[in-house]
C-alpha cells in the first residue's frame, strides 16, 4: 500500500484561507471534502477557482450529464486514477452508460455498443488524447451533435478530469476505507 502523501488536514492545521475555502466547498453541492479537493486544499486559491469549474462541468454542463460523466471515464482509464473511476463509473451507469461500456472502457478497449453520442465522444477524446489534435471529420460530427458551447465543455471535461487524476496520482489519495480498485491493471494507453 502507498502512502498518502497529502492526507486531510486537521482544523488546527489550517490557515484561515484554507479553512475558508473548505467552508465554500462544503457549503456547495458537494457537501463534503475528498478525494482531489484534500491535496487541493494546499492551494486555497486554487481549490476555490477549480471547485467552481468542476462544480459547472458537474452539474450545468451543456452535454447532459450521462455524456459528461461518459467522458470522465475517459479520462480515469486515461490515468489509470481508481478515486475518479470509483466515483464516476458509479453516476455514469446510474445515468444510462452500459455496464459492458463501462467495462470495455477499463480495459482499454473500444465499447461495442455505444451510443451515437458515447461513439463521438470516444472518438473525440480518442483522437485528442492520441494525436494532441483532432480531424476535421471528428471535429464536425461532435459540433454538429452538441454545439460548439458542448464541444468546449467536452475538452473541458477531459482537462479538467485529467488535473484531477495527476494530482491524485502524484499525492497518492486513497480510495475511501474499505474500497478496492476496480481498475484493471495496464500500461497508459499510449
Amino acid at each position: 500500500m502507498t502512502q498518502d502523501r497529502m492526507p486531510p488536514l486537521s482544523d488546527s492545521e489550517m490557515t484561515p484561507e484554507q479553512a475558508a475555502s473548505l467552508a465554500a466547498l462544503t457549503n456547495g453541492p458537494r457537501g463534503k471534502i475528498g478525494g482531489p479537493f484534500v491535496p487541493l486544499l494546499r492551494s486555497p486559491e486554487l481549490m476555490n477557482r477549480l471547485q467552481h469549474v468542476g462544480e459547472y462541468l458537474r452539474y450545468h454542463n451543456s452535454m447532459g450529464l450521462r455524456n459528461s460523466e461518459f467522458s470522465v471515464l475517459i479520462a480515469a482509464r486515461h490515468w489509470s486514477q481508481p478515486f475518479e473511476w470509483h466515483i464516476h463509473s458509479v453516476i455514469a451507469k446510474k445515468e444510462g452508460v452500459s455496464e459492458e461500456t463501462i467495462q470495455s472502457i477499463n480495459e482499454g478497449t473500444r465499447p461495442t455498443h455505444m451510443s451515437d453520442d458515447e461513439g463521438i465522444i470516444f472518438d473525440f477524446l480518442g483522437e485528442l488524447k492520441s494525436n494532441q489534435s483532432v480531424s476535421d471529420p471528428t471535429w464536425k460530427r461532435a459540433v454538429t451533435r452538441f454545439g460548439e458551447q458542448g464541444v468546449v465543455d467536452m475538452i473541458a471535461h477531459f482537462g479538467y478530469y485529467s488535473l484531477l487524476a495527476m494530482l491524485m496520482n502524484a499525492a497518492r489519495t486513497p480510495l475511501p476505507d474499505g474500497v478496492k480498485s476496480a481498475l484493471v491493471s495496464m500500461p497508459a494507453w499510449d
